[in-house]
């Protein structure tokens, strides 16, 4: 049975899944982003910026899911409110950052320009498809390492 704890963080989750699935299904954020990557043309700048922004998005994910794995591949808990003083999270804290910022910019200015959706919807497709990606891997449990005590030498 889940703590209130763990309830609490999956409704919290689901608020970025539902709305971010439903706006995504609604506006066809994919099936307009698959017709640019799919375009007649191999060499538009189109279909260049959709594997760009879809290229962006897959390292974000990746980018995430290192991150969750790095209690089981080192076996340490990261200190993430310590984060620009620890040798693995301060090079990937800001790779993840970047990855989200252009992928997302990429995104959009794939959807805005490159398909009928056109700027407005562009911004509200690609928001939606981004909080339904996060809000996707914060349901993935995190491994958890007990920080073991230190022995008085």
């Amino acid at each position: 049975m889940a703590s209130p704890r763990g309830t609490s963080h999956y409704l919290r989750q689901l608020q970025l899944v539902v709305p971010g699935g439903v706006l995504t299904y609604y506006l066809r954020t994919v099936h307009h982003l698959a017709a640019t990557l799919n375009s007649a043309d191999p060499d538009s700048w189109g279909r260049m910026a959709a594997i760009a922004s879809i290229a962006l998005g897959a390292l974000t994910v990746a980018l995430f899911i290192y991150i969750l794995l790095t209690p089981w591949i080192y076996s340490v808990a990261p200190d993430f409110r310590s984060w620009r003083e620890s040798g693995l999270l301060s090079s990937v804290i800001p790779m993840l950052t970047f990855s989200i910022v252009t992928g997302w910019l990429s995104m959009t200015m794939t959807l805005g320009q490159w398909t009928s959706l056109g700027y407005p919807k562009a911004v509200v497709g690609t928001s939606a498809i981004y909080a339904l990606t996060f809000g996707l891997l914060g349901l993935i449990p995190a491994p958890r390492i007990r920080a073991q005590a230190q022995r008085p030498d």
